[in-house]
């Protein structure tokens, strides 16, 4: 069971005896930073390591892999230093016989007794405060090479089961999806209040129809650079490929209708696993590229809030989404779900995708083009229940971590649901 953050504020108040070793010692925030900069450097650089005063403050004033970045000033760090050399934390030593440079090598690990594996994750932990499992992993590559997630996290229950625990999981915050985890070797002020929710119906504050004109003139404007960046994507997801692949199939010859289709890229290959598909977008310059770039399917300009049935069926046996529901409010997606669920034949399908956090993100500038675009990281639980509401079943969603040097650095939302029979 996680910690509640006055357990840890307790915890503050240990009293520290000089000269003696402590199993689990409080440190204050520049305690930590000295501590987790010496530990980083001991392994990223361990031909300079231990490091001089100059060199261990640009280690722990970096602006990089550091939260928060620092200014620390040579006379705090070396009362910082003799504090930790009375505790036994910290040990000086010289580069050679006769040298007057003295350096500085921590002691911590000796006092903790753990391995390679915890060592790297409260190194981070000390240098970058409480993170997912997700993020360690990512953070402590140089350190130590963790083979996945699942590994990191035995990691942390490890920590967290010692007769005095190291680690411990914070109440998850409302609207994340995963726990994080914290150190307890001192204050963690950043754990005893989360941020204010994100306002996402922000992006219809003015009304919807300005919202809609802003999202048409900005991707009319952008369409050509987002057709050349984007219009290949495909081959370096596989993912994506999978899913669509499986909806085209299980369409089973029926018509499929892929909504906000942008270049089209979506929609061929849909049509490339054997659907019969039409791409609809908002966008007359976006269908203008898709019909350019995939001159054999079908495109047409319309709206996905208000989709019309097929012209020769009784409905859309699939329906995808891929982005389309970037720029709308929360309060939104019910009604839009919903919309598009009336659509399809009983048994039919809808599947979308869409980017998840914590954020309304404002963009002046899309493949080159100004734009004046809003783009909403809605709460997957939020998301999902408007699927559940809109009378779906047979539910999956999948939630994946962005492809690095391939697509924005946000996490992806994917949902599968089906029309009851």
């Amino acid at each position: 069971m996680p910690l509640i953050a006055t357990v840890m504020i307790m915890m503050l108040g240990a009293y520290y005896a000089p000269g003696v070793a402590e199993s689990r010692p409080q440190l204050s925030a520049v305690e930590q930073r000295v501590l987790g900069a010496l530990l980083e450097k001991q392994r990223t650089v361990p031909a300079s390591y231990p490091l001089t005063l100059n060199s261990l403050r640009t280690a722990c004033n970096q602006a990089s892999s550091r939260d928060p970045v620092t200014d620390y000033d040579d006379s705090l760090l070396q009362a910082t230093l003799k504090e930790l050399r009375d505790r036994e934390l910290v040990r000086p030593v010289w580069s050679g016989a006769g040298s007057r440079v003295v350096k500085f090598h921590q002691r911590l690990e000796e006092h903790l007794g753990i391995g390679e594996p915890e060592v790297a994750v409260l190194t981070v932990l000390l240098l970058r405060g409480p993170q997912t499992p997700g993020e360690l992993r990512t953070r402590t590559a140089r350190l130590h090479p963790f083979e996945d997630r699942a590994e990191v996290e035995a990691t942390l229950r490890g920590l967290a089961e010692l007769s005095e625990p190291l680690v411990v999981e914070l109440e998850r915050r409302p609207g994340q999806q995963d726990h994080r985890w914290a150190h307890l070797l001192g204050p963690l002020p950043e754990a005893a209040a989360p941020p204010p929710p994100v306002d996402r119906d922000v992006v219809i504050a003015a009304g919807t129809e300005v919202r809609d004109a802003r999202v048409l003139a900005g991707y009319d404007a952008a369409a050509a650079g987002y057709a050349r960046e984007l219009s290949a994507e495909l081959a370096h997801k596989p993912f994506d490929r999978w899913l669509l692949d499986r909806i085209a199939g299980e369409a089973d010859g029926g018509p499929v209708a892929d909504v906000g289709t942008g270049p089209g890229h979506v929609a061929a290959r849909l049509a490339a696993s054997g659907a019969s598909v039409v791409g609809v977008d908002l966008s007359p310059a976006m269908i203008d590229e898709a019909r350019r770039l995939f001159p054999d399917l079908e495109f047409e300009v319309g709206d996905l809030t208000n989709l019309l049935r097929p012209r020769a069926a009784a409905g859309w046996s699939a329906i995808t989404a891929w982005y389309a529901f970037v720029h709308m409010a929360t309060s939104e997606l019910p009604a839009v779900i919903a919309g598009l669920a009336r659509v399809l034949v009983p048994g039919g399908r809808l599947a979308f995708a869409l980017h998840v956090g914590e954020e309304v993100h404002h963009v002046d500038e899309l493949f080159g083009a100004p734009v004046d675009l809003e783009f909403v990281l809605h709460d997957p639980s939020e998301v999902v229940a408007a699927v559940t509401a809109a009378g779906l079943v047979d539910v999956e969603w999948y939630l994946r971590s962005p492809l690095r040097d391939v697509e924005a650095p946000t996490d992806r939302l994917y949902v599968l649901a089906r029309r009851p029979l």
